[in-house]
């Protein structure tokens, strides 16, 4: 299986197949709107504003699997998102990464790098134009630190 074969509900409840980034350079990230790592996003949406013509997606995940730092429903996860960091890129239902309810594509991005748990919110894995996954970023690599590495891709 790859990662154009998941299914996932997006924070409206539609499934989106992964296929549908098919060809594009995927930046795949756990978020959460009450962390410390949470101004992520202004870096972010500077980035997706950078490199979204050329090919560049982020998909967004919320996850309160970490102390609770993502309260609130779908909505409200997106309006503060919206209104907070003028995020646009595409944000997903919130999920669990760990245990036996994560979200299989999570497993599926952990088992494709060191295979270890996700440590916390803003875990980041890249995925190239050809949907392997190239890449995972601790919560503490920055957006700007990633960026390099994201523009050698596209």
């Amino acid at each position: 299986m790859g990662i154009y074969d998941f299914k996932v509900l997006n924070n409206k409840g539609a499934e989106v197949s992964l296929d549908e980034y098919r060809g594009k350079v995927l930046l795949i990230v756990n978020t959460a709107t009450g962390c410390g790592f949470t101004p992520q996003y202004e870096g972010l949406q500077n980035m997706y504003d950078k490199f979204s013509e050329k090919g560049f997606e982020i998909l967004d995940f919320p996850c309160n699997q970490f102390l609770g730092q993502a309260p609130g429903d779908d909505a409200k996860i997106d309006s503060f998102c919206t209104l907070r960091y003028n995020t646009s890129f595409p944000r997903f239902k919130k999920i669990k990464v760990n245990g036996s309810d994560a979200e299989p594509l999570f497993d599926f991005l952990k088992k494709a790098t060191d295979g270890k748990r996700i440590k916390w919110n803003f875990t980041k894995f890249l995925v190239d134009r050809e949907g392997n996954v190239v890449g995972r970023f601790a919560p503490s690599d920055k957006p700007e630190d990633i960026e390099a590495s994201v523009e050698k891709l596209l």
